[in-house]
Parts: structure tokens; C-alpha cells; sequence
């Protein structure tokens, strides 16, 4: 097994095939997680976003990172800081959970931070439509999945997860209503 501790190797063009998906269970816990790290970030005063990353052994969070500002978000700060914290092998196996979508931003950060699979709650379209044309969130319409395809390695993605919606939902229509 590679060493967590960083390196200054390069991104793994071919990923490694042993990577084990994490249970319905794990994905769910996890991403209520994420709400309340989003939580955290109302609580300091920014937008609800949260995001944590997860080792592959699906159950040890190894960061949380709430939203900071608009190019600060909540997962590219996590996977910057990851990127300096772990090899990029064994950040191939690990796990980038987040309450809404990454956008194009967070989304090429994790794919250069060698982040082999992201979890979402709720699609960035879904994210529009509670926050319409908000100056203070101007939602990109372009899935992940989108930015991914784009690249040479296939960073897998789960999401949305319609039982992680609610509590989602809530929070985000809460917010954004009272802005």
C-alpha cells in the first residue's frame, strides 16, 4: 500500500483498478457530513457549502473543508490542501464527498489533485434552481461529469443521491430565500 505522506510525483496517468466503492450506508453518512460542514460555513458567514474527503477504507475522514468565498470554495480548498498532504496514488483510492455538485472549478481541482471518486448530494442545475440568478452565486451549468470526460483519467462519480436531497434542499432554500 503507498504511503499517504506527500510526494512531488506526478498525477497517476493509469490508475490503480483496486479501488472498492463505498456502501449505500457510508455514502449517506458521509454526506450528512457534508451538510454539517455547510452548517459550519453559515455559522462563520458564507454560503452552505461543505465538503470532506474520505480514505479508502470508506469510514476515516481525512479533511473537512467548508466554503470559504467564490473562487475559495469548499472543494477546491480541500483538494489543494490534500494535494500537499497525500500521494497522488492513494488519493486515487480515496473519496471526495460534497453536498452540491463541484463545479467546473472544483471539479479540475480535484482532478489534478489525482481525487479518484467525488460524491455529490445535489446537481448544480438543482443548486440554480433555488438560487435563480443570485449575484452572489452565479451558478455555472456544467456537470462534473462534463469536466471529468474531459480529462485522461476516469475519475468515477456518484451523484445525485436523491435521499441526501432533503436535508440539502432545505438548507440551500433556507439561505438563499433570506439573501
Amino acid at each position: 500500500m503507498p504511503s499517504p505522506a506527500a510526494d512531488d510525483g506526478a498525477a497517476t496517468a493509469a490508475p490503480p483498478a483496486d479501488r472498492s466503492a463505498p456502501s449505500p450506508g457510508q455514502i449517506l453518512r458521509h454526506l450528512a457530513r457534508c451538510n454539517a460542514v455547510a452548517e459550519r460555513a453559515l455559522a462563520l458567514g458564507h454560503h452552505p457549502f461543505g465538503a470532506i474527503l474520505v480514505a479508502p477504507d470508506h469510514e476515516t475522514v481525512l479533511l473537512e473543508q467548508c466554503n470559504i468565498d467564490t473562487v475559495n470554495h469548499a472543494e477546491s480548498t480541500l483538494a489543494r490542501v490534500a494535494a500537499t498532504n497525500f500521494t497522488p496514488d492513494y488519493l486515487w483510492r480515496c473519496t471526495l464527498y460534497t453536498s452540491v455538485e463541484p463545479c467546473c472549478m472544483c471539479a479540475g481541482t480535484a482532478y489534478w489533485a489525482n481525487i479518484g471518486r467525488v460524491v455529490f448530494g445535489m446537481t448544480e442545475r438543482e443548486l440554480l434552481g433555488h438560487t435563480g440568478n443570485h449575484a452572489e452565486n452565479p451558478t455555472m451549468d456544467l456537470p462534473a461529469r462534463t469536466v471529468f470526460a474531459h480529462g485522461q483519467k476516469p475519475v468515477e462519480v456518484i451523484g445525485p443521491v436523491p435521499e441526501a436531497l432533503p436535508a440539502i434542499v432545505a438548507m440551500h432554500a433556507r439561505f438563499w430565500q433570506a439573501r
